[in-house]
């Protein structure tokens, strides 16, 4: 599939193509809506570029929430380690 971005909004953006495609990848892997791998693909850059990017703008690479962290808790006591 192909996404076409007129002139006018990219001019608009005050962004190049490229920075355009940053923009959209980080804000799909911000979200949620992508994976890091599919992020850096569609930012069209090397994944351990892609992970400066994300650095340099303090976005966390993994998200661990309470509910990961109670699922640990329940794993961990299931197999007796705790």
């Amino acid at each position: 599939m192909s996404v076409v971005i007129s002139d006018e909004i990219l001019e608009a953006s005050q962004l190049t193509p490229g920075e355009f495609r940053q923009e959209i990848a980080v804000h799909l892997f911000q979200t949620g809506r992508l994976t890091l791998g599919y992020a850096s693909q569609l930012a069209e850059m090397p994944l351990s570029t892609f992970r400066q990017l994300l650095k340099q703008r303090n976005i966390p690479l993994y998200v661990y929430d309470v509910e990961d962290f109670e699922l640990d808790m329940k794993n961990l006591q299931s197999l007796g380690r705790l």
